[in-house]
């Protein structure tokens, strides 16, 4: 059947149920999507609804029409995403909603992922079922857009997050930066890690603030803590090296000294670059699963990661605060622009407060690498 538009669909408020349903899981479900969905009997009551918790745990259509049981027989399926129709790590959902005896499939978005892309609706409607799709596709796009850039791109999205004064600077002329940002901006930030799968730092963050990066037991498994490192210089105590509660992961090029990977602490994981390079890195985490991670790095490295694409969004905390001082206290260094013309112009910002404090969020443009 073909696309119903979003205003007239009587399945409209069903899915945006079920995109709240699959929000629950953000942050969890890497390298998977967000899906959510919901089962609606012959009459359109709800007897069903699911999310997919985590990778390796039944998808959500497989959870909703559980709940909905012998009932889903000759009713609706509303789901956030094509349902796949691959053996993966689960059973293909489209078999399931064929043996539940579903009649129709209300669908949002196609998924992007080569082993579907629009296989699943095909074989939906090859067995005879009714499929309508695109409803709030925006919407879903929007929940699932780490997944769908990881997707095809082969590296996660990047956040590049920093706290600043009112003046653009990270700390004083001294180096001391604690505290810029207020408790509530600091909470906040707990917040985002939890949503990321990995957070990055190079080695001059390590070694002048020794950041513990976790989100404070509000994610389970807490964000990888990753340590992009071309020198290997690292402090022999750091609280990173503690990795009862997350992994830390040093992340470093082909030509490290062997002596200084000896000296590192037990317990953490070595990743072997062809380069100490933002890109190489990402798509090593892309590999590893990451759908989206947090850049918390220095100015240099800040820097580098947007010029070779490795950003997509910038979180900035800015506070009403004057610390005045000197230009290489601020979030970048030179990105090299001689002209106007060249600058990056920001776009889809938005601002709110942070207690004391503002927070804006900024998409980068896409930057060729």
């Amino acid at each position: 059947m073909a696309k119903l538009e979003d205003t007239s669909s009587p399945w409209a408020p069903w899915m945006r149920r079920a995109l709240q349903l699959a929000a629950l899981a953000e942050g969890c479900t890497s390298p998977n999507p967000l899906v959510g969905a919901v089962v609606l009997d012959p009459n359109g009551k709800l007897i069903g609804e699911g999310f997919h918790v985590r990778a390796g745990m039944p998808h959500a259509e497989i959870d909703a029409l559980a709940q909905a049981g012998v009932k889903a027989k000759g009713g609706t399926l509303v789901v956030t995403l094509e349902p796949c129709c691959h053996q993966g790590r689960t059973p293909p959902c489209t078999e399931a909603i064929l043996d539940s005896g579903i009649l129709r499939v209300v669908v949002a978005l196609q998924d992007p992922d080569p082993r579907v892309a629009g296989k699943g609706i095909s074989r939906l409607r090859e067995a005879g079922l009714e499929v309508i799709t695109e409803l709030l596709e925006q919407e879903a796009a929007n929940q699932n857009r780490e997944f769908i850039f990881r997707v095809r791109n082969g590296r996660p999205w990047g956040i590049l997050k920093w706290a600043m004064s009112s003046d653009g600077r990270i700390g004083l002329p001294n180096g001391e930066s604690q505290w810029i940002s207020g408790t509530k901006a600091r909470e906040w930030v707990h917040c985002l890690r939890a949503k990321c799968d990995a957070v990055i730092i190079g080695g001059g963050t390590l070694r002048s603030d020794d950041p513990l990066l976790t989100s404070r037991g509000l994610s389970d498994p807490e964000p990888l803590r990753v340590v992009l490192t071309r020198s290997l210089d690292l402090p022999a105590e750091a609280q990173l090296w503690n990795t009862a509660k997350a992994k830390t992961v040093i992340a470093h090029g082909p030509n490290s000294v062997q002596e200084c990977l000896k000296k590192l602490p037990e317990g953490l994981d070595r990743m072997s670059l062809n380069e100490a390079d933002p890109l190489v890195l990402l798509n090593e985490l892309a590999e590893r699963g990451c759908n989206r991670v947090l850049w918390e790095c220095g100015p240099t490295l800040a820097t580098t990661a947007i010029q070779k694409g490795c950003v997509q969004e910038l979180a900035i905390v800015m506070a009403p605060k004057l610390l005045g001082g000197i230009t290489s206290m601020s979030p970048l260094s030179d990105l090299g622009f001689t002209s106007m013309n060249q600058v990056l112009l920001l776009k889809s910002g938005s601002m709110h407060r942070l207690g004391g404090d503002w927070l804006l969020n900024v998409l980068l443009p896409e930057m060729k690498c």
